[in-house]
């Protein structure tokens, strides 16, 4: 392993320097930390006392120094950068580890090994879009760690009739948005929009930090 891999990578911060809940997010494979999404749940959970320190994969923070875009980094690099994370945090007994889609999919591989208090996957990629037979739940049948799944209805990573059908491990609680597509946005339609999918969202993952 060289030196790079080892890095911690820079980290953002929201919410009360000393809250006794701090969380971990990463951001999905094609859109920041700092992206509308994910910056509408940490200062959902910062309003709600709770720490959410946020990071960038390698394949990311150097897009973000060079404008070019790449493809994710491969799993082991994305694996170390969430070690180091949770190194620089203090450890996994101090974090509910997660993020959106491929940032809590890898959360979820390393929160066993590192002990954390608690998985949050938002908008979890059950499978790729289209190609339901390659399933990305293997080890999640197997999941000690306590974990929330918040995961819109018609998310074409895996919806509620999809998922119905997994075998999930009993530490794992999955939550369902109504109407929601892979960040949670709802059709005009349904009577909902994104903003209250959102907030739903940030109720359900604070109520659960809070409890982990």
């Amino acid at each position: 392993m060289t030196s790079a891999l080892r890095a911690r990578p820079p980290l953002r911060f929201d919410g009360p320097e000393r809250s006794a809940h701090v969380v971990a997010l990463a951001h999905g494979a094609g859109a920041p930390m700092d992206d509308p999404f994910l910056d509408t749940i940490a200062a959902g959970l910062a309003a709600r006392g709770i720490r959410v320190a946020r990071f960038e994969f390698p394949y990311m923070a150097r897009r973000r120094d060079t404008g070019k875009r790449s493809a994710p980094d491969r799993e082991p690099v994305l694996l170390d950068a969430w070690r180091a994370v949770v190194a620089a945090l203090g450890g996994g007994a101090r974090l509910v580890v997660g993020g959106k889609s491929l940032g809590g999919r890898m959360a979820s591989l390393v929160a066993d090994e590192v002990g954390a208090r608690g998985l949050v996957c938002l908008g979890y990629p059950f499978h790729p879009p289209g190609k339901p037979d390659r399933l990305r739940t293997a080890h999640l049948a197997a999941l000690r760690t306590p974990a929330l799944i918040v995961q819109g209805e018609r998310d074409p990573f895996g919806t509620r009739d999809d998922v119905a059908g997994y075998r999930l491990a009993p530490s794992i609680r999955v939550h369902w948005i109504a109407d929601g597509d892979h960040s949670l946005a709802p059709r005009k339609a349904s009577g909902r929009t994104q903003a209250q999918n959102l907030a739903e969202a940030v109720e359900i993952v604070a109520a659960f930090v809070a409890a982990a």
